[in-house]
């Protein structure tokens, strides 16, 4: 990450929103802190067990929570670092638990802060959304892929599951395109028996010009693959 230049204008309605995550922060602290000390206060090695299992879970949920933070600067990130912390969380909190592999195929990619966590809160969305539809208790992978052509940027959602070829637009789905809308994007979904996938195509600055025809996925290039792994 870049040094900041200059602190972005923070309205009201983005004060509020850093006022509830960091009192969310300050809530996952103090169920940890409890949880950890009535483990140690038990007798019972099996309670102890139980509530390591469930400390480690409110972990990994806030290590996603933390990472999904509305940035406090404006300046320019390396999208796919950022892709790469946010997807390791999501794993390991979401998707390790339900036996579902994520793989993360992207390229160094630099773009404004505020346009990188509203592609990181679509990403998580759709990874959410696959990880919670797709797969219904059985194993199955979801790839992450990301590059930039010219001066837009290319992220592609996708899983081997198995969907309705019609979907209701939900909550998930409305957050989704709405935050696609303030990227100044499109999204373009398919859903069906042998998976789904979503495409993201958005300009890497704000700009009025129009975006371009759908890429075709044969220009992707990947740089290297992640496949997320408990921690030891």
């Amino acid at each position: 990450m870049l040094e900041p230049t200059n602190q972005t204008t923070c309205p009201d309605g983005a004060l509020l929103m850093r006022e509830l995550s960091h009192r969310i922060n300050n809530e996952f602290t103090s169920a940890i802190s409890l949880i950890s000390l009535t483990a140690a206060r038990s007798g019972s090695s099996e309670v102890k067990a139980a509530l390591s299992d469930v400390s480690d879970r409110l972990h990994r949920y806030a290590d996603v929570h933390r990472t999904l933070q509305m940035p406090d600067y404006q300046t320019c990130v390396n999208a796919a670092l950022y892709l790469q912390k946010l997807c390791l969380s999501i794993s390991r909190s979401r998707l390790e638990p339900n036996n579902i592999k994520l793989i993360l195929a992207v390229r160094p990619l630099s773009i404004p802060s505020d346009r990188c966590w509203r592609l990181g809160m679509i990403v998580y969305e759709l990874i959410t959304n696959s990880a919670r539809h797709a797969f219904q208790g059985t194993e199955g992978k979801v790839l992450v892929q990301l590059h930039s052509a010219g001066n837009f940027v290319e992220c592609r959602v996708s899983d081997n599951g198995r969907s309705p070829p019609h979907i209701l637009r939900g909550r998930g789905l409305a957050i989704i395109h709405e935050l696609a809308e303030h990227l100044d994007g499109r999204l373009e979904q398919s859903f069906g028996i042998e998976g789904s996938s979503s495409l993201l195509i958005f300009p890497s600055k704000m700009t009025s010009s129009l975006l371009p025809n759908p890429i075709s996925r044969d220009t992707i290039t990947t740089a290297w693959h992640r496949s997320p792994r408990s921690p030891s």
